[in-house]
């Protein structure tokens, strides 16, 4: 009997001890497995879309011994990696710092010598210390056109044309000139924003055209009337340039209908510079400016060649490209356009520059996209600008912005400036400046 009792006792202990084994051999086989659906864990929070994260995944199972502390600083490691790159390649562009000393600074290194924006009255109320930052040329919008400058009553009083800034044009010119900034004169003889009272006998559109004669009287009399009130009012120092004539020539070289053209004819033109190289004073450049340039390149050669007095003295001073441009135009037709005005022997500028998303007929949408294509066109129409005056082949010496932003834009749902509806940076700031890493590149 004792003898059974002592088998059956030694049968308990030895099934114990089986059981015993088992278990720690049953957890020592689990922990591997554990530590690695931990670490797939973490994995996949850091980039699910990883395939480099998918491979060393795939090898956890085979390589981590039971160490914890191996693993979490292999995820340390990469979860940084991760983070480096992402600094390096992933930015906001409109939280990017502007360059301190002012896009100004930049051209004036890259060797033009103005830097211009349109201003008017919201313009340089809400923005004037970025307009002093980053510029010192300014063309007033609107409030030097035509129909700004001319009164209707007192012409009529006085039986000729008479030239009378009105407050909102004297208020900009004030704060041009107590800034230091320079300026652009924009425009005199144009097609468009000219009071049509002008061209009637006693300045009534009910009565009779005038004739020639006295349509070229009234012409001379504004343009002279016009530097001289500059001048009396202690503005004309301020201007280096004008536009006296704009948008004349259609894209296939003839002159656009107007009443200049129609009252005095094909030579209106000449009589414009003529009169203007009469009573300008010598340091106003006298300026013939125009769109769809790099369309009409030989009419803008072939009229400014006729530009010259009985002497062959020329009467013109430059060509205004006014760049209105769409990312898809060719740069380097435009490139070709401003070699053939250099050969002119005319100085160049580009006095409105906007470049607008897609083409004049698709027009494309603001996504991120197409605002980087539009950093690089910035970047590379302006290098190609610089590249052409140091070779020689250009000679722009100037470059004027049409606004100061996308909010004040003629074209502000073509997205065509600088800055975005909330005066943000684009990657078309940083093209401008010349900031290829940030340029949308």
């Amino acid at each position: 009997m004792k003898h059974k009792i002592r088998l059956l006792m030694l049968v308990v202990a030895m099934l114990s001890m089986l059981i015993v084994v088992a278990g720690c051999s049953k957890k020592e086989k689990d922990t591997p497995s554990d530590i690695t659906n931990n670490t797939a864990e973490v994995d996949e929070d850091i980039n699910n879309a990883s395939d480099e994260q998918g491979t060393a995944d795939e090898g956890v199972s085979d390589d981590i011994d039971s160490n914890d502390t191996v693993v979490e600083e292999s995820n340390e490691e990469e979860v940084d990696e991760i983070e480096e790159a992402e600094e390096v390649n992933d930015y906001i562009v409109g939280e990017l710092p502007l360059v301190a000393e002012g896009i100004k600074y930049v051209f004036e290194s890259l060797g033009f010598l103005q830097t211009g924006t349109c201003i008017n009255a919201m313009a340089i109320k809400d923005y004037s210390d970025h307009i002093l930052q980053n510029y010192n040329s300014i063309t007033l919008e609107n409030e030097m056109k035509p129909d700004a400058i001319l009164n209707h009553a007192k012409s009529i009083e006085a039986g000729d044309l008479v030239v009378e800034y009105t407050k909102r044009t004297t208020d900009l010119l004030d704060w041009a000139k107590a800034a230091g900034i320079k300026a652009r004169g924009h425009v005199l003889v144009w097609h468009s924003q000219t009071p049509q009272w002008i061209f009637y006998e006693d300045f009534d559109t009910k009565k009779a055209l005038v004739d020639r004669d006295t349509m070229l009287a009234r012409m001379e009399s504004y343009i002279k009337q016009n530097f001289e009130f500059l001048e009396a009012q202690g503005y004309i120092d301020m201007f280096y340039a004008y536009d006296i004539v704009n948008e004349a020539i259609n894209d296939d070289g003839s002159l656009r209908e107007s009443k200049w053209l129609e009252i005095i004819g094909d030579d209106f033109i000449w009589h414009a510079f003529y009169f203007a190289d009469k009573y300008a004073p010598e340091h106003v450049k006298l300026y013939y400016n125009d769109f769809n340039e790099q369309f009409k390149t030989k009419h803008f050669v072939k009229l400014a060649e006729s530009l010259v007095d009985e002497d062959g003295r020329s009467l013109i001073d430059g060509l205004g490209c006014q760049g209105h441009l769409y990312t898809k135009d060719s740069i380097d037709q435009y490139i070709n356009m401003l070699e053939a005005f250099k050969a002119t022997g005319l100085e160049v500028q580009i006095t409105e520059l906007d470049i607008s998303l897609g083409t004049w007929t698709n027009i494309l949408q603001a996504t991120d996209e197409n605002l980087r294509e539009q950093g690089q066109y910035y970047y590379e129409f302006i290098n190609r600008i610089v590249e052409g005056n140091k070779a020689g082949t250009t000679n722009v010496s100037g470059i004027t912005f049409w606004g100061v932003s996308d909010s004040l834009s003629w074209r502000r749902e073509r997205s065509p400036l600088l800055f975005d509806l909330n005066f943000k940076p684009k990657y078309s700031y940083f093209g401008v400046v010349q900031d290829k890493e940030h340029a949308g590149y």
